[in-house]
């Protein structure tokens, strides 16, 4: 398959919109999930993000890239307002509705009313899941860390209550999340359903690996 070659400064010189595309396509397919939080007025909102990032499982934590502001970030501040917050995956019958939340609302407004998205509290949880997502996750806020080289930030959340269909979950803990229906994406603005082709044994030296599907 023939290649097209970009060095740094072919990168420098792409018009931005180009460079945005093709930068935010390299990593591959990345989890695409909706963020609801809610400020102490209790005016909600939600945004979409595919900065997901896993950081450990004991305890469980999971981390988000926001971006530089100004603008301000609605999401961060309610995060960094209340600690809480909620990640919600999307799924087939959502993901025209998830993108739109990505619009540049005021603060007044709620992206879940402008998308027609439902809001479910459960719990007393003090953040809203999205009602049509079917995984959800109830994260408490745990650490803020400034990434200087591009003035990013990275919020790390402790998952203190997770929901999923009975279905999807295998005995051995694994969540089969095209069960789900979740969707993943590339870039910023391709979604995608995916294909299982294989699950693994744990990989030990001198040992071939199988399937345990």
């Amino acid at each position: 398959m023939k290649k097209s070659y970009f060095n740094s400064e072919d990168l420098i010189k792409l018009e931005k919109q180009n460079r945005t595309h093709l930068i935010n396509s390299l990593g591959g397919f990345k989890s695409v999930v909706l963020v609801g939080t809610q400020n102490n007025n209790n005016q909600t909102n939600l945004a979409i993000f595919s900065s997901l990032v896993h950081i450990g499982a004991n305890p469980p934590l999971i981390g988000l890239i926001f971006r530089p502001s100004p603008p301000e970030r609605d999401t961060l501040k309610n995060i960094l307002e209340t600690g809480f917050y909620t990640i919600n995956h999307i799924n087939e019958t959502i993901y025209r509705q998830a993108h739109q939340s990505s619009a540049r609302y005021d603060e007044a407004i709620s992206e879940f009313d402008e998308t027609g998205l439902t809001t479910e509290y459960k719990n007393d949880f003090k953040a809203p899941f999205v009602l049509e997502s079917n995984v959800q996750l109830g994260i408490e806020f745990r650490d803020k860390i400034e990434i200087n080289i591009n003035r990013t930030t990275m919020i790390i959340g402790e998952i203190v209550n997770v929901y999923v269909p009975e279905i999807c979950l295998n005995e051995d803990g694994f969540i089969n999340i095209e069960k789900a229906n979740t969707l993943t994406c590339s870039g910023l603005d391709s979604y995608h359903k995916t294909i299982q082709i294989d699950r693994l044994s744990y990989a030990k030296p001198n040992i071939e690996v199988s399937s345990i599907l």
